[in-house]
């Protein structure tokens, strides 16, 4: 690949969690709401056509059912899917450290993760570039559970900083 050829980060932030008594947070599962939202969220990636080829997936169990059921609906599944300790409770500076150590023959990559962490990546990355619509719902709404931002971008992955990308699409659960 080129630099100049196009590359995106989709961010997924994990499906709506349960908080059961004595169970660390890492370890949290999934609520019933969110074993709905994450094929949903699937689902939605592969009607938008969007298909990584690289998986960053937080350790934490929430994020790890998110991805197993959203990674179902998917039409094929990524070349590789890496499980990274580094994005639970990663701030948005973390989180970039790790994306910068992609390797430049991916395309799509899903980073599955937090808020508030998602959020300000999210933030950050595109700063006020990309769609107005998808920006606004962003700054006013959050990062709900299973939202989805699409970002893009055309340097290679060691590049990647604040401001390099802009905001292509912001999807929220039940909003279609």
């Amino acid at each position: 690949m080129s630099a100049d050829t196009l590359r995106r980060i989709i961010v997924l932030r994990h499906a709506k969690a349960d908080w059961p008594d004595g169970v660390d947070d890492h370890e949290r599962p999934l609520a019933d709401r969110g074993r709905h939202q994450a094929p949903d969220a699937g689902r939605w990636l592969t009607d938008s056509g969007i298909n990584p080829d690289y998986v960053l997936c937080s350790t934490a169990l929430r994020t790890r059912e998110t991805w197993k059921l959203a990674a179902h609906e998917l039409p094929k599944r990524p070349r590789r899917t890496v499980y990274e300790d580094r994005i639970y409770e990663a701030s948005p500076g973390e989180i970039i450290a790790v994306l910068q150590e992609t390797p430049d023959d991916h395309h799509d990559l899903i980073l599955v993760g937090h808020n508030p962490g998602v959020l300000g990546l999210t933030q950050v990355l595109a700063g006020d570039q990309g769609d107005p619509e998808a920006l606004t719902r962003l700054s006013r709404g959050g990062f709900p559970t299973a939202a989805i931002a699409v970002l893009s971008f055309t340097t290679p992955w060691k590049t990647v900083e604040p401001g390099i990308a802009r905001l292509d699409t912001f999807h929220t659960p039940h909003e279609d």
